[in-house]
């Protein structure tokens, strides 16, 4: 294991119970997109510290509490160091990234989302765990290389110095985000986590938001809208009461939060 992850510190045993992962565990391709889809389709994004005022932990202790043991889900930074620590817990090979976000924005933004470079089978992939809407599994770092996962379709291309993934919406491509292979480590993620959860520009700072991605279907929270996006572009819009978002938390996102937080983000809903 590489100390460098935290392999060693996790209990993997817990965090394959909560995704609900209980096939092979030899560092294979099959192994990588089997870990990878349950971790997405399993733990939420969620950014409810930043709402809450609270520190967001990237220590593996304070992860194993929050994301494995507890009831929550969190921010990409979060998802992807507790992602990094279980496939070195399983013996691959790999090195953080970090991206920028596109999504059709025409200024250049900061590298502010994480990433994953993982060696399987002799070929490297991209893993991206933290997004929210991620891809369900990896995605072979090759240009042109396309993958369909579930209705979701992705593919990777190469404009260098980057590499850019695209999401497949409706009839049309849609630039994720955009990263170079130029190795990152816990501290990077560590800036870029203090970053999105203190800086007044972040564009989570102090909103409310979750995602959880399926294989046919991504729910969407932002402040009280609960949206459901699909594959085909279409999507359903539904305007939630400040209590119902925490019921929406807890039955679509899996994110159940002690009543005095609870009661803290109704508040803030203007509840």
């Amino acid at each position: 294991m590489d100390a460098l992850w935290g392999g060693a510190e996790l209990d993997l045993d817990a965090y394959l119970a909560r995704i609900g992962y209980d096939g092979d565990r030899t560092p294979t391709v099959g192994t990588l997109r089997g870990v990878q889809r349950a971790h997405v389709t399993s733990i939420a994004w969620e950014n409810l510290d930043m709402v809450l005022a609270r520190p967001v932990d990237l220590a593996l202790p304070a992860l194993q509490a929050k994301l494995v043991r507890g009831t929550r889900g969190g921010t990409c930074s979060e998802h992807t160091t507790l992602f990094a620590a279980a496939l070195d817990a399983l013996g691959f090979p790999l090195s953080g990234m970090q991206a920028r976000v596109r999504l059709g924005a025409t200024e250049v933004r900061p590298s502010t989302h994480n990433v994953l470079r993982v060696t399987a089978d002799d070929r490297v992939w991209l893993c991206d765990v933290g997004f929210g809407s991620s891809p369900l599994e990896p995605v072979e770092l090759a240009d042109g290389a396309e993958s369909a996962q579930g209705g979701w379709r992705y593919r990777l291309t190469r404009e260098a110095p980057e590499w850019v993934l695209h999401t497949r919406r409706g009839d049309r491509w849609l630039a994720v985000h955009a990263f170079t292979e130029s190795p990152r480590y816990p501290i990077d993620f560590l800036a870029t986590n203090h970053f999105m959860a203190t800086h007044p520009r972040s564009h989570f700072h102090g909103r409310v938001m979750a995602q959880r991605m399926g294989a046919d279907r991504l729910r969407v929270l932002e402040g009280t809208r609960l949206t459901t996006h699909h594959p085909t572009a279409d999507r359903e819009d539904l305007e939630l009461a400040p209590t119902g978002v925490v019921t929406a938390l807890a039955d679509v996102f899996g994110v159940v939060l002690a009543d005095d937080d609870a009661k803290t983000v109704i508040t803030r809903l203007g509840g």
